[in-house]
């Protein structure tokens, strides 16, 4: 068991949010579905807690309440191996309203915050040219990153 496990705090769909992560990324599973029982303080048999798993992280989510949607603040990183992998993370996380947001940041259609970087994103933005490229973009373009670092 790891350590430190993210806990994120959905409205009321914990559940179609843990199936839909373990959908996206492989060698991802549910682990455990708890669901309310006679002491509440949900309804009976509705889903409390989601325990999954994504690519051996283990997460935890909660059917909570509206009161404390996600924000900007959190994210979940996906490091990249190459521009194929980036493109494929970028279109399944933002479809089904999902929205782009800037500089490899998106937000799936739970509202959740993703970063899809490359894996060496630290060295594709040493440059200042590299950095004002960037800035410029949505989901982040391999290419025209080194392109950056190259005319400079």
């Amino acid at each position: 068991m790891q350590k430190i496990t993210p806990f994120l705090w959905f409205k009321d769909n914990a559940e179609d949010a843990a199936n839909f992560y373990v959908s996206v990324f492989k060698n991802s599973k549910i682990v455990e579905v708890i669901r309310y029982g006679d002491a509440g303080p949900g309804p009976k048999g509705e889903v409390m807690l989601v325990n999954y798993e994504l690519d051996g992280v283990t997460f935890t989510a909660l059917n909570g309440n509206p009161e404390f949607p996600f924000n900007h603040a959190v994210s979940l990183v996906v490091h990249c191996e190459d521009q194929a992998e980036i493109d494929h993370y970028w279109e399944v996380l933002t479809a089904d309203g999902g929205s782009e947001v800037a500089c490899g940041w998106l937000k799936d259609k739970f509202g959740f915050s993703w970063q899809i970087t490359p894996r060496n994103i630290s060295e594709l933005i040493r440059k200042p040219a590299q950095m004002k490229a960037m800035m410029k973009m949505m989901k982040l373009d391999i290419a025209t990153l080194e392109a950056a670092g190259e005319s400079h």
